[in-house]
């Protein structure tokens, strides 16, 4: 299958303090032309010696049809600065940027509409843009219309609309008028947690249907539900691309200083005392792989490493569940009947802790393993947030979440058993 998107070394220069023309009188314009007459020289000097800055450096990427990709990275990475090289809002400094196909965006409120018109006026002229005709813009109107659940405020200026009708109406005509290509940015956070559900439900139609979607977002769920594939990017560099769960199990690595797995290869320098030492704690699958994320439905383990050195004593490993605001989710001690009494032999033991399925929230879960004496109590080694790892939800509507779309509260997520009795209304 072709390249429906091929990037090939672009870059992005700003100047920094630099600002856009102000709208002038003819008197203005005049005044200025003389006044630059005098002043050009000195100017251009002053642009030379100018600081600047890279939005964008090297970039490169080829994106197949159908593709849905999610844009991620911290503030300033370049995100924005990218969609609007893809969306042509802006040209690079160099490299070569191939599309082949009609491309929308939606990359903040208020772009590509003007504010004098009516919603009926913006959708024409947004469909007249995109290349289409008015017939073909009337075909898709009542689709239009209907998604974006403005009917009502159909004829009135756009510039009265509330920030999150602004986003439906836009998001609907680019979603709808067909393009092959569809760039969308952190705005649809405007809207409310329904409207989002359509959105992300649309957008794996359009994907279906062959098209390509670049989806921006902070939100590492939305970005794993939605998407296949990620580009990572940091100081307008590309740091990592590839399938969806390892790019962004590496950016939530690096954004906690943590990952998956961590080991203590040099035993003096591990966390422990003269009886017991860390060699490693990881997050991993029922396969046995290392994973950074995890769906919410599967099985998680938490598995640790540890060497005692001394014998005679009776350990107890625990695990400390923590979400990003610090909270304790909770803490899991190994009582198991076959060690809870046993004094340990020197030798390296490894200890595993299974957490079901659609038992975590959805989110970041940093983990601190420890072992400890409880009589009298010792705590032998505690390394807090010695691993972390991403909890990913689906739409797919069978696990906790169902079919609502929107932000969920808590440490936990568990399915638990409900039973409802009906007693039928009492003839009046």
């Amino acid at each position: 299958m072709r390249s429906i998107v091929r990037v090939e070394n672009i870059c992005k220069q700003y100047r920094l303090g630099a600002r856009d023309a102000a709208y002038e009188t003819l008197r203005g314009s005049l005044t200025s032309s003389v006044h630059n007459l005098f002043n050009r020289l000195q100017r251009r000097n002053t642009r030379r010696n100018a600081d600047t800055i890279w939005a964008l450096k090297d970039v490169s990427f080829e994106i197949k049809a159908g593709e849905v990709v999610g844009i991620i990275g911290r503030n300033g990475a370049g995100k924005s600065t990218l969609l609007k090289v893809l969306s042509r809002v802006t040209e690079p400094t160099a490299g070569r940027v191939e599309l082949y196909g009609r491309v929308a965006s939606l990359l903040e409120v208020g772009t590509g509409f003007h504010p004098e018109l009516t919603g009926r006026e913006n959708i024409f002229l947004n469909g007249s843009i995109l290349g289409m005709g008015r017939f073909e813009i009337r075909r898709k109107f009542d689709e239009i219309v209907a998604f974006s659940e403005v009917e009502q405020f159909l004829e009135t200026p756009v510039k009265h609309y509330s920030s999150g009708m602004y986003v439906r109406l836009a998001f609907a005509v680019a979603a709808h008028l067909e393009p092959e290509i569809l760039v969308i940015d952190e705005v649809l956070a405007v809207g409310d947690a329904q409207f989002q559900r359509k959105c992300l439900g649309k957008m794996s139609d359009i994907a279906r249907q062959g098209r390509t979607v670049f989806f921006v977002s902070h939100n590492m769920s939305a970005v794993t539900r939605l998407c296949e594939r990620a580009i990572l990017l940091g100081d307008g560099r590309i740091q990592n691309q590839g399938p969806v769960n390892e790019v962004v199990g590496s950016y939530v690595a690096s954004a906690l200083s943590c990952s998956a797995l961590r080991a203590w290869p040099n035993g003096e320098n591990a966390p422990g005392d003269a009886i017991v030492r860390l060699h490693q704690v990881r997050i991993r699958d029922q396969k046995g792989t290392t994973c950074d994320t995890i769906d919410i439905r599967q099985p998680v383990g938490v598995e640790m490493d540890y060497e005692v050195l001394t014998p005679g004593h009776v350990l107890i490993p625990n695990f400390h569940f923590y979400n990003e605001d610090g909270t304790c989710a909770f803490i899991l001690h190994d009582f198991n009947s076959g060690w809870r009494d046993r004094l340990r032999e020197p030798g390296v033991y490894r200890s595993v802790a299974w957490i079901p399925g659609n038992f975590l929230s959805e989110g970041t879960l940093l983990v601190g393993g420890a072992v400890t004496t409880y009589m009298p109590l010792v705590v032998h080694f505690y390394k807090r947030d010695a691993v972390a790892f991403q909890v990913i939800d689906t739409l797919e509507g069978d696990s906790a979440r169902g079919d609502f779309v929107g932000h969920l509260p808590g440490v936990v997520r568990p399915i638990v058993n409900w039973a409802t009795t009906f007693e039928p209304a009492s003839p009046s």
